[in-house]
């Protein structure tokens, strides 16, 4: 945890000078890009039922945004070939969307999904239970919480170590592990961009970038019902809880204006 401090202060503090700011035209083109996801997402998300697969999660996602005029974020990162990532359960992030992975009674699915629009790029994700018990519905509550608390605290003047502090405190206080090992970041021109926003506190306030109108970010909730440590499964991208225990994915990407935060992929 020591090194993972140090390490985190240092990237911040190179991060300061290489945050790019965007422009009231950039934001709206994003904003515009943002709306076209958000919608996407609603229609993924309906989508996960009992009995449906992950590989047919990915052919809507990519006829979805071929018919809305976009390309998939995701396809543009190196060595991965899909337009979502579906993680079940013990998935974290970066879920291969195997149409051998069935939806079954029980299970939490999230879906990721990004959209490169018009030069711009947006991120969204969202967890969901296939018919919940009141222990997944707490589950599922809290990292709507702490995605909601974290958005509220990318105001102008405020630090992104005020964001990962609001999702800490929400995750923690309910009983569950905010991840350790990713981050959310910076979002635009490219998928990720500083900065980097840990689930967690790391390093002290005064080390961590100032925010300003203008940073668009990729805000993430990422936690475990367990422990926080994670593994990569055997396909190389999969990240799962190193315990087995369910975890929880949420993100939306924000704008910072001078008016507060403001949600682009609704």
């Amino acid at each position: 945890m020591k090194y993972l401090r140090i390490l985190l202060r240092f990237l911040n503090r190179m991060s300061k000078d290489k945050i790019k700011i965007k422009t009231e035209a950039e934001i709206e083109v994003m904003a515009e890009g943002g709306r076209i996801l958000g919608k996407i997402k609603k229609e993924l998300m309906a989508a996960v039922v009992e009995g449906e697969n992950a590989g047919n999660i990915e052919d809507l996602a990519v006829s979805l945004i071929k018919k809305r005029g976009g390309t998939a974020s995701f396809k543009k990162v190196k060595g991965y070939s899909w337009a979502t990532c579906v993680n079940v359960n013990d998935g974290v992030v970066h879920g291969i969307p195997k149409k051998s992975i069935i939806f079954k009674k029980g299970d939490i699915v999230s879906v990721d999904v990004g959209l490169f629009y018009k030069g711009f790029h947006t991120d969204t994700s969202i967890s969901c239970a296939i018919i919940a018990n009141s222990e997944t519905k707490a589950f599922l509550s809290a990292g709507k919480t702490a995605l909601k608390n974290a958005i509220d605290a990318a105001r102008e003047g405020s630090r992104i170590y005020d964001i990962s502090e609001a999702m800490q405190a929400v995750i923690v206080k309910a009983g569950y592990s905010p991840i350790r090992a990713l981050v959310g970041h910076g979002i635009g021109r490219n998928l990720h961009e500083f900065p980097q926003i840990p689930c967690f506190v790391a390093g002290e306030r005064k080390d961590s970038p100032k925010i300003r109108s203008g940073f668009v970010l990729a805000i993430e909730a990422m936690y475990a019902q367990g422990l926080p440590e994670v593994i990569i499964a055997d396909d190389g991208w999969t990240i799962k809880t190193k315990d087995g225990k369910i975890a929880g994915l949420f993100e939306e990407t924000v704008a910072v204006t001078n008016k507060g935060p403001i949600v682009l992929t609704n």
